[in-house]
């Protein structure tokens, strides 16, 4: 059953993620999310999906990587982001992921994985038949053939839904109006890096693989983008802009210093630049390098929320909470309230350790749950203040909040039942409670469930 594990193994890799918040972290940004959520909207409405029903999630990961996980959310490593050199390079993965989400190819992976099975299984019953009449070589052919045969045709299954996704991205471009280039360029890439470690392109090759050969991919779709009539045209100038600075300001909150500082000399005022270089500094705990740069970073915009709220960060985890406030309420009041904005300008006023704040604490971090309901970090905030006021109930329900999507569901459990017994019955927060104590439990169930499975997986 060798062949039957590595399949399993081969799907799971394949369906990489499906509890992507516990197996990896999410990198949350306001400026970050707000450029992905605008590059992918067109090509969203081009898919025939809704743009406010599609997650486009950041995972902290250095491999260059993007995946579909089931549901409507398509998951990007940063390495992706740090390899990409345009925006038109991350919609064409973009693109191509929609095209595994309106192909259902999760929910299909089943069907080649079940075909699979099933010619390993009838391989094992003839060469069991061959073996009980003696006929032992025989036998072990007859196995070997018979896994073979099922390794090919799980593979083929998943190039196919690959090829599939390519063309459908290449669908969604066109309908969308960006051209085809970017696409490419990224496949290049991916060329590149194959060529890099050495892994052959020959047809051979290409049997063992998941995906087709980065070579060929190029080739089928190059045909049908230079025939798009968005292939000549031009990149778009402001998602090019807001591309690198957030590249930038990744790279300056993820990378080594050292490495941020290298990339982006002193010599070096453009806005990205002086972007990652604050970051770099920040995590050298090089406090007044960091102001410096964030100030200049304002002088060039003074009201640029996201330079606001990279001024209020470093002054707040600097210990310097009360100075933090005054940029935190303009990146509040310029963003209309964006709930990590908000979470953070809410946790500014509570570390000023001055309960008269905590009323506009308390407004402000209600105010990002409401419009942001998975932002634990603005739940535990709003726990702080229910417990200072002693809301014990409140605070255990925001614990419960927060809890559930930790994965701690056992706890979430307890906070939920703790938080029901002290809230007015039939009250909105009342059945709040009672919807994570289920919400839990069920994930609590679903977790057992997958775990006893994993335990009694052949091997």
């Amino acid at each position: 059953m060798r062949l039957f594990a590595r399949l399993l193994a081969m799907l799971a890799a394949a369906m990489l993620a499906a509890q992507p918040v516990a197996a990896q972290s999410i990198l949350r940004d306001a400026e970050t999310e707000a450029f992905l959520d605008e590059i992918s909207a067109p090509l969203i409405e081009a898919a025939g999906l809704q743009p406010d029903n599609v997650d486009i999630i950041l995972i902290n990961d250095p491999s260059i990587n993007a995946f579909v996980a089931g549901g409507q959310a398509v998951y990007i490593h940063s390495g992706l982001i740090d390899a990409a050199d345009t925006a038109e390079e991350v919609q064409g993965v973009i693109a191509h992921e929609l095209g595994h989400i309106t192909g259902g190819h999760i929910l299909r992976y089943g069907e080649g994985m079940a075909s699979a099975t099933k010619i390993t299984v009838l391989s094992l019953l003839a060469g069991l038949g061959a073996a009980l009449v003696g006929a032992g070589d025989a036998a072990m052919g007859i196995m070997m053939a018979g896994q073979q045969a099922a390794m090919g045709k799980f593979l083929s299954f998943s190039r196919t839904q690959e090829s599939s996704a390519d063309f459908a991205g290449a669908e969604y471009l066109s309908k969308a109006g960006i051209s085809g280039q970017g696409s490419l360029d990224f496949f290049g890439k991916l060329l590149n890096q194959e060529y890099r470690y050495g892994y052959s392109q020959s047809d051979e090759a290409g049997f063992y693989r998941t995906h087709p050969l980065s070579g060929d991919r190029i080739s089928a779709l190059r045909g049908v983008y230079e025939k798009d009539p968005a292939w000549q045209r031009p990149a778009n100038a402001r998602n090019q802009a807001n591309f690198e600075r957030v590249k930038a300001k990744l790279i300056g909150y993820i990378s080594k210093p050292s490495a941020t500082l290298r990339d982006y000399p002193e010599t070096d005022q453009t806005i990205p630049a002086l972007y990652a270089r604050a970051y770099a500094y920040h995590q050298n705990a090089r406090v007044d390098l960091a102001l410096e740069t964030a100030d200049k970073l304002l002088a060039k915009d003074p009201d640029d929320p996201y330079f606001l709220e990279l001024k209020g960060q470093v002054l707040l985890e600097s210990g310097r909470p009360r100075e933090s406030l005054e940029p935190l309420r303009r990146a509040t009041d310029l963003t209309n309230s964006e709930p990590l904005i908000a979470s953070l300008f809410g946790h500014a006023l509570i570390a000023t350790e001055d309960k008269s704040n905590y009323e506009e604490a308390e407004r402000v971090l209600r105010a990002a749950v409401g419009r942001d309901r998975r932002n634990p970090f603005a739940w535990y905030q709003l726990g702080v203040v229910y417990a200072a006021r002693g809301d014990t109930a409140r605070a255990r329900l925001a614990s419960a909040e927060q809890q559930v999507m930790n994965g701690e569901y056992g706890l979430a459990i307890r906070s939920a039942q703790a938080a029901e017994s002290g809230l007015d019955h039939g009250s909105p927060d009342w059945i709040r409670s009672q919807d994570i104590r289920m919400q839990a439990r069920a994930l609590l169930e679903r977790q057992c469930e997958m775990q006893r499975k994993r335990n009694c997986a052949p091997g």
